[in-house]
């Protein structure tokens, strides 16, 4: 098995609004907007899009959390200004990390028929020290994310690595992933068995692609995997 991370393992979305919540309240710059919803509304755009120009190999991970801060604020503040702005975010949003309640009951049911690991789209630096405070970084054997990789999901060497990582081929690995093209199409062009966690937020109204399975909640993930008899016994998945 090989997960994604935010918004599948993790409560990325709701961690972030509570937190850009409490750091724009801390900042003072709820007076430029009408709304709350609008302020972070706006920062998951931005954050949208200077997250696919990292995907695209066109900022590093560092640049892309700086541009982040610029755009929002509209302000051209040197790297040592946005990172410092974005500190003091990240103090915010890690008060409330939380895994979703369908995690661990599914780790502890495939725990003994399953191999684990990760592929983010992130950099290790964070991703592994939020699985640790999670309290779920010893469940995988690998931790694999895109700033070291070199490479992004969707395209399928990044995939393609996650499977190199358990030494096992593409066929004999799963992946969920919440993002029905970048996880769902990705893992399945790349010849694993896909799975698309879709948990009626963001990506709900998106029309599902051709070949991943969707699922509502982790808790029909074993019965899933069981019953794919491409695998002969669920024990053969990565």
């Amino acid at each position: 098995m090989v997960w994604d991370v935010d918004d599948t393992l993790f409560d990325y979305t709701t961690a972030d609004r509570l937190g850009m919540r409490a750091h724009l309240t801390a900042e003072g710059l709820l007076d430029d907007y009408d709304t709350v919803e609008q302020a972070i509304t706006r920062w998951r755009e931005i954050t949208d899009a200077q997250w696919a120009r990292f995907a695209a190999g066109e900022a590093t991970f560092e640049d892309q959390r700086r541009d982040r801060v610029r755009v929002f604020l509209g302000q051209d503040l040197t790297d040592a200004e946005a990172d410092a702005w974005f500190q003091r975010y990240i103090a915010h949003y890690e008060t409330a990390w939380a895994l979703f309640p369908d995690v661990l009951p599914v780790l502890d049911a495939l725990a003994a028929s399953h191999r684990h690991a990760v592929l983010s789209n992130s950099s290790l630096h964070v991703q592994d020290r939020k699985l640790r405070v999670l309290g779920v970084h010893d469940r995988f054997e690998s931790i694999l994310c895109a700033a070291e990789l070199g490479v992004s999901k969707p395209e399928a060497g990044a995939f393609l690595a996650a499977c190199a990582a358990l030494g096992l081929p593409p066929h004999q690995v799963a992946y969920v992933g919440d993002h029905p093209e970048i996880d769902g199409r990705g893992a399945a062009d790349a010849g694993l068995l896909s799975v698309w966690i879709d948990r009626g937020g963001a990506y709900a109204t998106i029309e599902p692609p051709v070949g991943p399975h969707r699922i509502a909640s982790l808790a029909e993930l074993p019965s899933l995997l069981g019953a794919d008899t491409r695998f002969g016994a669920p024990s053969t998945f990565g």
